[in-house]
């Protein structure tokens, strides 16, 4: 049984999180029925609904005002484009110029038609707009083209299509991806271990010879792999001739890995992020084993982890190919918050993290033809977002602990699972702010929270649950949301069933 939290500062690892990642789903068809208002018609839009009648949803540009406002309100400062699986096949050249004179194409991951009607400059535009930086997933064969159109400066050709186009400065993309999922038989550029290594690590150095200041972000699997192990063993190695002779740079910035978790039993589900937290340390370990065995040394800054793809997702109830239009309920909301949790406890070796995704597909939201629906996920990213910045602070809890059968079977073995799961942060302004999640579906836990003491601004509480562990929000029913209260820091704190809460006090 829960006895106490206690907080004390211990880390200055500064974090950055709620970054959201996109794929352009414009043209979508929806895998729920009228009855779950939720929109059908497969012409309605995501970020881009230049058909929708109700035009004063819509900018000048074609762009969902609603959706450029929540992405404000979540601060995100990175958004990662286009997508995973579809990159493989994609030409961005097919993607710029007059959109009257670009091409339709076959799109192999999903088999569907690609309009191009979103663009690099259209994206770049968008993320002006919201006021985030883009992050560009590549495939091998157009790299160097695309780079040298975003970032070119001199008199070339790719620079001066840009300039053709109506930007005359570049857009100096920082975050460029080599390649995504490379290892999955779903993927059109599936390689072997050896092969991707191999490939990834030449045009890793082609890229920054062309744009030494970007960031390379090597494409892994899920932290625990071969091929993490392998493709970080060949990749990370001191390489001075591709960067201009520094002892201070490296050709790969971070390793990307992807983790979905999901399970029908409510418990099951809330808690398997916890496995992701494994994989971050086991993937961290293996970052600095491959350091060690290519002697990298300690004047090259060491490799992150970019968690570029994570999510609660079930393909079975969302089918991909149907447009994976998830319906989360209160447990996936929990599970959201422990996925953000893990994140700040973890984040000396985070340096992305990145939701999959931002609108309509497994997503925290969810376009109407008349306005935006929030899911239920979306509020404890919205909380997080607003308040979990700064420094994390390391806290200690004594709890009773789940120990039954976990999703995925082995974290079982490998991860503790308390009632409550906590992370903590204090911000540059003195504010902390503690998030309690209570897997426990039926116990309330009323305990002391050493170390909380607010001072004369006082606390806040906020809290989401709701009546049931599988109810959903819809347009016409916010479900869960956040209920807000003062809170002086006196007596015991109450962490109701199947909740999550979150403490902000000044010190």
């Amino acid at each position: 049984m829960p006895t106490a939290l206690t907080s004390i500062v211990h880390e200055l690892s500064d974090i950055e999180l709620s970054d959201g990642s996109l794929h352009i789903w414009y043209e979508n068809t929806s895998s729920a029925g009228p009855a779950d208002n939720v929109r059908t018609d497969p012409k309605l839009g995501g970020l881009y609904d230049p058909e929708n009648p109700n035009k004063d949803l819509l900018d000048e540009h074609g762009f969902r005002k609603d959706v450029i406002e929540a992405m404000k309100e979540l601060k995100v400062p990175v958004v990662r484009y286009p997508g995973g699986n579809f990159v493989a096949t994609y030409h961005w050249l097919d993607g710029v110029g007059p959109r009257q004179q670009r091409p339709k194409r076959p799109e192999l991951a999903w088999l569907g038609v690609e309009s191009n009607a979103i663009g690099t400059d259209e994206f770049m535009q968008w993320c002006e707009i919201v006021g985030t930086e883009p992050y560009l997933a590549l495939n091998f064969g157009t790299a160097l083209g695309w780079l040298e159109y975003c970032n070119g400066a001199q008199d070339t050709h790719y620079a001066n299509l840009r300039r053709k186009n109506g930007r005359d400065k570049p857009y100096n993309v920082k975050y460029w991806a080599l390649g995504n999922e490379c290892w999955g038989a779903w993927q059109v550029e599936q390689m072997t271990k050896e092969d991707y290594a191999k490939k990834a690590y030449q045009w890793a150095k082609a890229l920054k010879l062309l744009d030494p200041t970007i960031q390379l972000i090597l494409c892994g699997e899920n932290g625990v792999a071969d091929w993490d192990q392998y493709v970080l063993k060949h990749c990370l190695k001191f390489d001075q001739h591709a960067l201009g002779g520094s002892t201070t740079a490296s050709l790969i910035d971070m390793h990307s890995i992807h983790i979905y978790t999901a399970d029908n039993e409510p418990l099951k589900n809330a808690i398997a992020p916890r496995s992701a937290e494994r994989a971050i340390e086991v993937c961290a370990s293996l970052i600095d084993l491959a350091r060690i065995q290519n002697n990298v040394p300690a004047s090259v800054p060491r490799t992150t982890i970019c968690f570029d793809e994570w999510n609660v997702w079930d393909p079975m109830r969302a089918p991909g190919e149907q447009g994976a239009e998830e319906r989360y309920t209160l447990s996936d909301a929990l599970a959201v918050a422990i996925w953000l949790n893990v994140f700040i406890r973890q984040s000396k070796y985070i340096g992305m993290a990145n939701i999959a995704q931002s609108v309509n597909v497994i997503s925290p939201l969810m376009t109407t033809e008349k306005g935006l629906m929030k899911q239920t996920t979306w509020w404890p990213l919205l909380l997080f977002s607003k308040y979990m910045r700064g420094w994390t602070i390391a806290t200690h809890v004594s709890s009773g602990a789940y120990e039954g059968v976990t999703a995925p079977s082995w974290a079982q073995a490998a991860v503790d699972a308390p009632w409550l799961d906590v992370s903590a942060v204090v911000s540059d302004d003195g504010w902390v702010s503690m998030v309690v999640v209570n897997v426990n579906q039926t116990e309330s836990f009323e305990i002391d929270v050493d170390g909380a003491r607010p001072g004369n601004d006082g606390g806040k509480k906020y809290v989401i649950t709701g009546s049931k562990w599988d109810v959903v929000n819809t347009e016409q029913n916010q479900e869960v949301s956040i209920d807000e209260s003062d809170w002086d820091g006196r007596g015991q704190v109450k962490f109701l069933p199947f909740s999550m809460t979150m403490l902000r006090w000044k010190l």
